[in-house]
């Protein structure tokens, strides 16, 4: 025998001998690569640099409401001495997601169209059973024997293609395990729900909820020729509401409900969600129709009409619609040094600059230049105050610079401070509730709403009534104002 192929014996010996532990929830033999105790170590060290990215919603009593749904659900769960703890992420996304040892995150996007207290609940059911049945632990410790295996094969037999081959098989069978592990988790929720005394079928719903943005995302996305976004958890194209394995594990979960026993919560949860902001946040910008507001660093920029502008904690980036032009837009904090040019020569880390120009306007000092070569970038630095905004744009492959630079100086030159007018256009959208009236349609609704164009298929999918439904006098009705 081959020492190599011996070592290689021995590795996977090792990891068949310490390399599982019993499911919490089946009571089966899982393959894990970490005890539990690393994994609420890897929990907490995650949710740490969650928080430290994605700020959480600076609504008290909204985070507790979710807390305390949180741990009715959780006391009911395979693992209820966890020290869960669920969060409100700022964040305008349509998310939720779940660390490994009972960290589980709700994106205030996703509140905004969810429509009841089971609704909310059937989400956090959802993550809980994500952490209950290890999901998190699961996948990483597959990826990385499936590494291991894939080590293996080329050091004992030496051919590099068996180790490619190993690789790609490790890759197809996490990813495989995707649709088996969401509808387990969607099985563990129903069961939550209906022993913390809701509705299990409130699964049913949001996935529905969830399944008409991703529809209605989908179709805005061909009519503007641009690539359709990743959905809830990326499932949607193979989780549908009808499946027959769905339907059963809703199914079982009602037959641990008592007839008094389920709760929808609807009044309750839309009043908590009332002035809910809606989209942008004014701690991170608010992006109204091709202009980027920032209140708290009194900044404006203003983009071409068409462009796509993404606002996200870290970065701001601003794109032609046929994402062949890109600028992107970070802010810093300055230490010592002040001077633009020198700022700009240091971030660019000694690479050749040309064509260099100084900016100056209300308020800030500039430097601009072009990095060249075959994928030449503009990139500049403004100094305003105590802070330092850095632009860095280019074009999509070898595409030249010039295809776009006249758009990317305007972007630059036109950075300036907010005035009055800009103060109002910088608050935030936000949820608000009123009963509907006879005759209101969303049709109506939207010729009031500030949401633009789309108003009327936004009002419906907040509604819960995509593509079609219309409201009923006396309901509560969300609108955005």
């Amino acid at each position: 025998m081959s020492p190599w192929l011996f070592r290689g014996l021995l590795i996977a010996l090792v990891m068949a001998s310490t390399g599982c532990a019993v499911n919490p929830v089946t009571g089966r033999q899982d393959f894990v690569m970490m005890s539990e105790a690393q994994e609420l170590a890897l929990g907490r060290q995650a949710s740490g640099q969650v928080e430290s990215q994605m700020p959480l919603v600076a609504d008290e009593a909204l985070q507790q409401y979710v807390q305390s749904v949180g741990d009715q659900l959780a006391m009911h769960s395979h693992r209820s001495r966890l020290d869960y703890r669920f969060r409100v992420v700022d964040s305008p996304e349509i998310n939720a997601f779940a660390l490994p040892g009972g960290y589980v995150y709700l994106n205030r996007g996703l509140l905004a169209y969810l429509n009841s207290e089971a609704e909310m609940a059937a989400v956090l059911g959802h993550e809980i059973g994500h952490v209950t049945a290890r999901h998190g632990v699961r996948q990483q410790s597959m990826a990385m024997g499936a590494g291991l295996l894939a080590e293996v094969a080329t050091i004992g037999t030496g051919m590099r293609a068996v180790g490619d081959l190993g690789n790609m098989l490790g890759t197809a069978m996490v990813r495989g395990y995707g649709r088996e592990m969401e509808l387990e988790a969607d099985g563990l929720g129903a069961e939550y729900l209906a022993r913390a005394g809701y509705r299990p079928d409130a699964v049913l719903k949001v996935i529905g909820v969830l399944k008409d943005q991703d529809s209605y995302t989908r179709q805005r996305a061909d009519a503007e020729g641009r690539p359709v976004p990743d959905g809830y958890h990326g499932l949607f194209a193979t989780h549908p509401t009808h499946d027959q394995r769905l339907q059963q594990v809703v199914s079982r979960a009602e037959g641990l409900t008592t007839g008094d026993r389920q709760r929808t919560g609807r009044d309750e949860y839309l009043k908590m969600i009332d002035g809910l902001i809606f989209g942008d946040s004014p701690e991170q910008g608010i992006v109204r129709d091709n202009r980027f507001y920032h209140a708290g660093l009194d900044m404006v920029i203003e983009f071409p009409a068409g462009w796509v502008v993404v606002n996200r904690p870290d970065l701001l980036l601003a794109h032609t619609r046929d994402e062949q032009g890109f600028i992107g837009l970070t802010v810093e904090r300055l230490q010592a040094e002040r001077n633009p040019q020198a700022l700009l020569r240091q971030r660019v880390g000694g690479r050749r600059l040309v064509q260099e120009e100084r900016l100056q306007g209300a308020g800030f000092e500039g430097w601009t230049a072009i990095i060249p070569g075959d994928q030449a970038r503009r990139v500049a630095a403004l100094v305003k105050g105590d802070q330092v905004f850095l632009f860095v744009a280019g074009v999509r492959g070898r595409a030249p610079l010039e295809q776009h630079d006249a758009d990317f100086r305007r972007v630059i030159q036109g950075f300036r401070g907010m005035t009055k007018a800009d103060a109002e256009l910088a608050s935030p959208l936000r949820v608000r509730l009123q009963r509907a009236r006879a005759g209101d349609t969303y049709a109506s609704l939207a010729s009031q709403s500030p949401l633009g164009e789309q108003a009327e298929a936004r009002l419906r999918l907040l509604n819960g009534q995509w593509p079609a439904g219309e409201p009923s006098p006396g309901d509560w009705i969300k609108v955005v104002r």
